[in-house]
């Protein structure tokens, strides 16, 4: 194989990554491997682990994937998938061709909008919206509730102001682009005559662009001013921008609002922390609601994972799930990458998924939230761990082995709480500060030459930190 062809892959490779999760990219595009490229052909062959990758790949990254090798081995490139069925044994399964898709392709994104599109009825409008980001499957929480409550409202009534423009802000991943088409999608629904259009603000800067270099500036500001519902995500992206691009999002903006036009935003912060925005456009965001997306509590946390795995028609245990939903509280896209790379791994290594393989997969993908250890937590594992009452220690006994428990979880609960002395003696007993500092110098001597002891100390933080988890 050619250093050119490589080169072209790790290129496809670059793109993968930049348009989906470290998580997803790692768990779906880092196994796959360039076999060949026929270009008389315009064959392109690439190794995948298995059946159930491709089944994957088709379904939720044929499309990316086909614009990707198009755009960098050409166009009407086939892509043939070697599946690797058995040791050294592969079967090739051919990609399909892109399938239709609410999204735009490659080369239409970069357009700009056509008069004939703006002077035409609603159905003449590609709404841009993803089919797969309804109400039905989005699920509400404390977190959400204000913004999907809004939502609703207004995809219900779009004639009312009140709610004009709708500004949601929050984290990645937290579901803003869910919700807003979710509303874009109700919209239609029930009012199919409005035109309503999603696109994110890079693409609007990309098409504004264009129509200034093509000489079709007029037609691109005709366009969006007849747009019924305009939903714009990441709209941080224009902060920062040429003044020719923010003005003529302003003058959009204003159009639509003062002809009772409905105008949704999204963005990662609030309209104050927009560094390099006009201060007239954060002023218009800031006029109508801001609704804030916060990142999922637990109890969404585990409703998602529910809701995916039903969905999915997964066999995930309870337990399992509960330890997700617990420890991972960065964003709903984190939950979607977890689960299916625990899938992944599943199939792959023909394990099923239990507690334990959950935390060996999870381990290094993603932190793990670990709860603060209570000197309570210390003294009972202690006590369990050496088979003495916790009343023993708490006493006046001198007996050699209940003064080493007393002492080991003296030593415990200063390394690994941050109670002083004098707190950790209220809790053993009642002992002031200067018997609790010579029980911990006491450990401390005694683990430099008592191996046995050594191995008692370890077992005892292992159980701690399981129960810290």
């Amino acid at each position: 194989m050619t250093e050119k062809k490589k080169i072209l892959w790790q290129r496809c490779m670059e793109m993968f990554r930049s348009n989906v999760s470290e998580q997803q990219f790692q768990t779906w595009f880092s196994p796959m491997r360039l076999k060949s490229f026929d270009a008389a052909k315009k064959e392109l062959a690439v190794y995948i682990p298995s059946q159930f990758f491709f089944e994957y790949l088709e379904e939720h990254f044929r499309r990316l994937i086909h614009i990707t090798i198009n755009r960098f081995f050409g166009e009407d490139v086939r892509l043939i998938y070697q599946v690797e069925v058995a040791d050294n044994v592969t079967v090739g399964q051919e990609s399909e061709d892109t399938a239709p898709s609410t999204a735009p392709s490659s080369r239409e994104a970069n357009k700009s909008p056509l008069l004939a599109q703006a002077v035409g009825m609603a159905d003449d409008l590609d709404s841009q919206l993803n089919v797969h980001q309804s109400f039905s499957n989005f699920i509400e929480g404390t977190s959400n509730k204000l913004p999907r409550s809004v939502g609703q409202a207004i995809a219900e009534h779009p004639e009312q102001m009140t709610f004009n423009p709708l500004f949601i802000y929050g984290p990645s991943g937290v579901g803003k682009t869910h919700l807003v088409n979710a509303i874009g999608l109700r919209t239609k629904e029930l009012h199919p005559e409005k035109r309503v259009l999603y696109l994110s603000a890079h693409l609007f800067m990309v098409q504004f662009t264009d129509a200034r270099k093509n000489n079709v500036f007029n037609d691109f500001m005709h366009f969006y001013q007849s747009i019924d519902m305009l939903i714009v995500d990441d709209i941080q992206e224009l902060a920062g921008t040429k003044v020719a691009t923010q003005n003529a999002f302003f003058h959009i903006f204003n159009h639509l609002r003062q002809n009772g036009k409905q105008i949704i935003m999204t963005c990662d912060r609030p309209p104050v922390s927009l560094q390099g925005m006009e201060e007239r456009l954060v002023t218009r965001f800031k006029s109508g609601l801001m609704a804030e997306m916060e990142k999922p509590e637990e109890s969404l946390r585990r409703s998602i994972l529910h809701s995916i795995v039903k969905h999915d028609g997964l066999n995930i245990p309870d337990d399992v799930l509960d330890f997700i939903s617990t420890n991972v509280n960065n964003s709903v896209r984190e939950l979607e990458g977890i689960i299916h790379s625990l899938l992944a791994y599943s199939v792959v290594y023909g394990k099923e998924i239990d507690l334990d393989f959950a935390k060996r997969i999870l381990a290094g993908r993603t932190r793990v939230e670990k709860k603060n250890v209570t000197i309570d937590q210390i003294i009972t594992t202690t006590c369990e761990h050496f088979n003495v009452k916790e009343e023993d220690i708490f006493g006046k006994s001198r007996k050699a082995e209940i003064v080493t428990v007393r002492q080991m979880s003296m030593y415990l609960a200063h390394k690994h709480t941050k109670l002083t002395a004098s707190k950790i003696g209220i809790y053993v007993g009642n002992r002031d500060h200067a018997t609790v500092l010579h029980g911990i110098k006491t450990i401390d001597g005694r683990l430099k030459k008592d191996s046995k002891l050594v191995r008692h100390l370890e077992e005892l933080e292992e159980k701690l930190i399981g129960k810290a988890l």
